[in-house]
């Protein structure tokens, strides 16, 4: 396949500065709504505290699993399976990015002409990675809303509600100067950046081209493009819980929509800034050949992918050598350093050679 011209994610119909500004331009009013009981808005979870003696605070979030579903509704089977447990490892990692101990999890799916294989297929997924969660599926909503979606298509929502003690929240406010910022693997693209991988890979929309995309090897992986992209979205919550538990983490980020670039910084403090070193770890070959083929600029690729890291922690030093003996998979990729000026950019060190970029 000849290789594109450059591919920004807005081409790709992403515009991630116009969502930041829209949210940006509600949080006051949503803000309004809060009252006492409810924490602030910007983490990757909203947080509600309990009246009772325990300081039980519940942690929630919802989300979605974005254009990856077009991947599915191309590639059907059991990859309906994995799209049912990307929805559930994505809402477990956004609670756990608090300390939070997931505790239920509902689902919505909507399509236009219910086809009992395909929500049978979806529902199992989340069923089997709730269990693998230790979550309970209280529930949910299957609405069949016909002129509303395209034969064979369907939309996916996840709620999950945790809970966190109050001395045990972590929500980044202990970082300081010096700590050090492991990172955790990621599986691949997750749950996103889809459109502008479709786009760049060459998806037409037409199944039968789409397919044929889809089943070429991807170089030097012993698996088909197909099989790359739709790899599922990891839970971290089994390596990380006991690093929890022992006391040995101080932040945490959930690396989705925004990359490390726009994530990191949701469990920095204000004086503090994260310095990483991208040449410490390795991006997923699926990530790379994306980057390649989209001619992705430094400034994009790592606000828009993941680019192999899907879980960040921000530790004491004398805790790191712990926890990266705890999680084997686990990399040291940077520091935590004081902030020089209020106009300094959060995240440093990712601007130089960027992944697949050669």
């Amino acid at each position: 396949m000849d290789r594109p011209t450059s591919i920004s994610y807005k081409d790709a119909g992403v515009d991630i500065d116009a969502k930041m500004q829209a949210i940006d331009r509600l949080k006051a009013r949503a803000q309004s709504t809060l009252g006492a009981s409810a924490g602030p808005i910007g983490h990757f979870g909203g947080t509600w505290r309990l009246n009772g003696p325990a300081n039980q605070i519940l942690v929630a979030s919802a989300d979605g699993v974005g254009t990856k579903l077009r991947l599915a509704f191309t590639l059907g089977g059991e990859v309906h399976a994995t799209i049912g447990a990307d929805i559930v490892s994505h809402c477990v990692n956004d609670i756990l990015a608090l300390g939070a101990t997931p505790l239920f999890f509902l689902d919505y799916f909507a399509t236009g002409k219910l086809d009992p294989d395909t929500v049978e297929a979806v529902v199992g997924g989340i069923t089997d990675a709730c269990g693998a969660n230790n979550l309970a599926l209280l529930g949910g909503e299957t609405a069949e809303m016909p002129d509303m979606y395209a034969e064979g298509e369907y939309d996916l929502a996840g709620f999950i509600v945790g809970s966190v003690t109050e001395d045990r929240i972590i929500d980044g406010a202990g970082i300081r100067e010096n700590d050090v910022v492991i990172g955790l693997p990621s599986t691949g693209l997750h749950t996103n950046g889809y459109s502008l991988a479709r786009k760049a890979v060459g998806l037409s929309g037409d199944p039968e081209h789409d397919r044929r995309v889809l089943a070429v090897p991807l170089a030097e992986t012993g698996i088909s493009l197909g099989e790359a992209l739709i790899a599922g979205h990891r839970s971290y919550l089994p390596e990380v819980m006991p690093l929890l538990d022992a006391g040995l983490v101080r932040g945490m980020a959930h690396i989705t929509g925004g990359g490390l670039v726009d994530n990191l910084p949701r469990t920095l403090p204000e004086d503090c800034i994260a310095v990483l070193d991208p040449r410490s770890w390795s991006v997923p070959p699926i990530l790379d050949h994306i980057v390649e083929r989209a001619g992705m600029p430094k400034t994009e690729c790592y606000r828009v992918l993941n680019m192999g890291i899907g879980f960040v922690l921000v530790v004491r030093p004398d805790d790191a050598v712990t926890v990266l003996q705890q999680v084997p998979d686990a990399l040291p990729i940077g520091r935590i350093l004081a902030r020089r000026t209020t106009d300094e950019s959060p995240v440093q060190g990712l601007l130089g050679e960027c992944h697949g970029d050669d």
